[in-house]
Order: C-alpha cells, then sequence, then structure tokens
C-alpha cells in the first residue's frame, strides 16, 4: 500500500469518527427528555407529632411505622389549630365538601308564627244548661212539654204541680194581707208593723217556693187560693231529657226537665306540649264542620285547662262558638285552626341545622372554607320549619343544614383524639426539655477546659416495625 492511500484511509476514518461524536451528541440533545427548570419551593411545613393511621391515641414525636408496617400520619399545626380553635372543629377539603352535599345557610332575624290544626268536639255550654228540681212535695198535673229535643222559650209553661204545702202557704198569705188591711187603721204604731212584716215573710215564702209572679198577683188580685203550682222555662233552649210524667208524685229530689241553651257551643280541643307556648286565651279559631260543608265558624279560645291527659300527654282547650242558628249539633267532629297571637321575634336558623344529642343541642359554624367549627345553642320555640336560638348564634353567622351528621362524627373523633393526646403531648414536650437541658449541661466545662461534646444521638421510641 502506498503512503498517499494510508493517509487517505486515515482521512476517512477521522472523518466518520466526528460524524458519529456529533450525531450522538446530537441524537443525546434532541430526543432526551425535557425537565421542567427548577421551581423555588416554600420551605416545608413542620410536623407536630405523627399519629398511628389505626389507632389516634398512639403517637410518636419522630417518623415511624406500626405493627403492620404503615407509616404514622403527620399532624400540623394549622390541623390541630394550635389551641385557637374550639375543641372538634373539623377541615374538610372543598372537594369532598361537594361530594358529600354540605349545604349551609344564614342565621336571621325573623319574626315566629304558629297556626295549630287539631280535631274538635262540639259539646254543650256548661253554663247554660239547667236541671230543674220542684222544692216542694207534690203531683204532677199538667206536662206542657212532653216531648225531648223540644225547643222552648223563655217563661214558657213546662207543667203545673198539685201540692198541699202550696196550698197551706197560699191561705197564709190571704189571711196576712186580710190581717193587714184589718189593722192598717190601728193607732199602735208596732201592731201596723207587725202586720205588715207577716205579709211580706209569706210572700218572700212563696217565691221560695218557686211559685211564679204571675200567679202570686192573681192571689193577691182574685184572693182565690190556685190548686197547681206552675214551672216555667229559664231561657230559650232545647228540652234534653224529661223526668217525670203526668200523676207522678214527685219530691225536691226528682229532676223534672234538663235544658239547654244552644245558641252558644263549646268546642274542646286536644293540643301536643310543644304547641302549648303559643297557645293563649282569646286567641281567634275558625272550625269546618263536615255537615255543613263550606261554612266557616269563628270562635275564640276560652279556656286552657292546668292538666295534661294522663293517656294522649295532650293538653285540652275549651273554645266558644255562636250557634244562634243552630246549626252546630253537640258531639259533632270538626276541625279547628287555631291562630295563635304569640308572635316571636329572634334570631332562627331551620330546624334541619340543629344537631340533637339528647343532652344538648348544637350547630356547625362555617369558619372558613371546608373548616366548620361545632357550637352548643339554646334553642326556643319552633314554627315555619324554623327554631328559635337563645343564646350560641349571632345573626349573619353560617350555619350547617345537610350532612352534618358526617361532620358530626368526625368532629367528636378529633374532640376525643385531642382529649386523649393531650397528656401525652404534655410528656414528650417534657421530656423534649429536660433532654435539650442535658445537652447544654454537657457543653458547660471548667474555664480553661476544652469543651466535651460526645455527640450521642437521641433515639426516640417508635412502636417495633414488622420486617
Amino acid at each position: 500500500m502506498s503512503k498517499q492511500t494510508a493517509m487517505v484511509i486515515v482521512l476517512a476514518f477521522l472523518i466518520a469518527l466526528a460524524i458519529g461524536v456529533g450525531g450522538g451528541y446530537w441524537y443525546a440533545t434532541y430526543w432526551a427528555p425535557k425537565t421542567a427548570a427548577p421551581v423555588s419551593e416554600t420551605p416545608a411545613k413542620k410536623p407536630l407529632f405523627y399519629r398511628s393511621p389505626m389507632n389516634p391515641e398512639i403517637t410518636s414525636p419522630v417518623p415511624a411505622k406500626d405493627a403492620m408496617g404503615m407509616d404514622y400520619v403527620p399532624v400540623y399545626a394549622d390541623e390541630e389549630g394550635s389551641g385557637k380553635a374550639p375543641a372538634g372543629t373539623v377541615k374538610i377539603d372543598p372537594v369532598i365538601v361537594q361530594n358529600i352535599g354540605v349545604r349551609t345557610t344564614t342565621a336571621e332575624r325573623r319574626t315566629l308564627t304558629r297556626t295549630i290544626r287539631a280535631v274538635g268536639r262540639v259539646d254543650y255550654n256548661e253554663e247554660l244548661l239547667a236541671r230543674l228540681h220542684p222544692k216542694i212535695e207534690g203531683w204532677v198535673e199538667k206536662l206542657f212539654v212532653d216531648k225531648t229535643g223540644a225547643k222552648v222559650q223563655k217563661d214558657e209553661m213546662l207543667l203545673s204541680l198539685y201540692s198541699p204545702q202550696l196550698v197551706a202557704t197560699q191561705q197564709e198569705y190571704l189571711l196576712a194581707l186580710r190581717n193587714r188591711e184589718t189593722l192598717e187603721m190601728s193607732p199602735y204604731p208596732d201592731i201596723r208593723q207587725g202586720a205588715e212584716e207577716l205579709v211580706q215573710s209569706t210572700r218572700e215564702r212563696l217565691q221560695l217556693l218557686d211559685v211564679p209572679e204571675h200567679q202570686i198577683r192573681e192571689l193577691e188580685q182574685a184572693e182565690k187560693i190556685y190548686k197547681n203550682l206552675h214551672i216555667h222555662s229559664p231561657f230559650h233552649g232545647v228540652v234534653l231529657q224529661i223526668g217525670v210524667r203526668e200523676g207522678q208524685y214527685v219530691t225536691p229530689q226528682t229532676e223534672l226537665y234538663t235544658l239547654a241553651d244552644l245558641c252558644q257551643v263549646w268546642v274542646y280541643v286536644d293540643i301536643y306540649e310543644y304547641e302549648l307556648p303559643w297557645v293563649q286565651a282569646g286567641d281567634e279559631a275558625e272550625m269546618r264542620v263536615t255537615a255543613i260543608p263550606g261554612q266557616v265558624f269563628h270562635g275564640t279560645v276560652a279556656y286552657i285547662y292546668p292538666y295534661l291527659e294522663k293517656q294522649t300527654r295532650t293538653v285540652q282547650l275549651r273554645l266558644e262558638f255562636d250557634n244562634s242558628d243552630l246549626l252546630l249539633k253537640p258531639e259533632m267532629f270538626a276541625n279547628v285552626t287555631i291562630h295563635a297571637s304569640k308572635q316571636v321575634d329572634a334570631v332562627v336558623v331551620p330546624e334541619a341545622a340543629i344537631v340533637r344529642s339528647g343532652t344538648r343541642e348544637q350547630v356547625f359554624v362555617v369558619r372558613g372554607p371546608g373548616k366548620f367549627e361545632p357550637r352548643e345553642v339554646k334553642v326556643g320555640v319552633s314554627a315555619e320549619g324554623f327554631t328559635e336560638i337563645l343564646a350560641g348564634l349571632k345573626p349573619g353567622e353560617k350555619v350547617v343544614t345537610s350532612s352534618q351528621f358526617l361532620i358530626d362524627s368526625e368532629s367528636k373523633l378529633r374532640e376525643a383524639t385531642a382529649k386523649m393526646k393531650e397528656p401525652k403531648l404534655g410528656a414528650i414536650n417534657a421530656e423534649k426539655q429536660e433532654e435539650d437541658a442535658g445537652k447544654h449541661k454537657q457543653r458547660i466545662t471548667p474555664k480553661g477546659s476544652p469543651a466535651k461534646d460526645n455527640h450521642t444521638p437521641h433515639t426516640h421510641s417508635a412502636p417495633e416495625e414488622v420486617r
């Protein structure tokens, strides 16, 4: 091979080598995966301690693993609130808040009223009932009203009664009248006065025996003794019961008639205990009965009975309704609506926002995005789907109205965990303070002596890792 040929081969080899190096460099720089430019990171937060993922009561000041090989979960200052947030405060990721359907509303001030609906029963007005008894013994001569349910007018004659006692009293009255007439010209004032007093006492005796005034006047004018005593109706009403028949012997214990004035009726209504604070005497009421469709009767609450029914645990109300046209019949059932006049101006929240645990009532107040604080409140009356808040909440604060039971479970877990770890954290802090004091003491040496540092690492106790 000539020298010229050898130089050509060497030159070709160098060119091929240069092309290979250049191609490799181009391939490495062009096809290599691009890496993002380093971004300045904020310093990582330092955990307060580490908590076992299976048992929140077990904590450790350093990273560790539990018996199943699971890493302890770090707990940071913002999660525990650093003592600033109330115990039980829950912080949930906004995505989870949306997924579990948490809804909130604002506590507001409004006026609460209530309408109470109940079933009532129409009854007689006890103040307009009359049971007629004779004041004397005798025999029934004539019944002028002899049918139950008959309507009677005031002072209408019901029956006539023969009584020997009544005849004798009439005779005494006529003798007293004649004696007064004879002695009215006597020169002795005591005699005239005695005759007048005898007339007055005998007349009063007739009145006490229920002799009608018109019979007494007829006796005075005609001076004729009447055999029968007339019994009259004391008011307009209806005959409920007839206790005698013609020819029957009666005594003061015998009930002749039972009468009722139906121009006004009573309606009895039972309400529950939680409705009692709203009702008071004088409240307006409306009533509807099946027998008279389309008509509304208006009345008022007359009386609230001071005790509860043992069987039903309800309170009975007595309502008064006008019944001048006699459309309402006793023992009718009715649908009653009571418009309570009581009004409450207070801070209210929806009833669904109250979490009742049996011993207390609480709500969850929104303290920030995904942060909920449990707060005990004092509740009052409820109406129209709202509950009065007497203490613990201010107008404008937001409260949770749905999914609060899930939040409540998490809150109770956090509160219990905080109570369980308080002594443990206290012991850990005391141990760290004692360790720092020991290290500081080791660094203190006599004057002129070199400082000694044994560099002994401190080992933290942690559950043994399962290999």
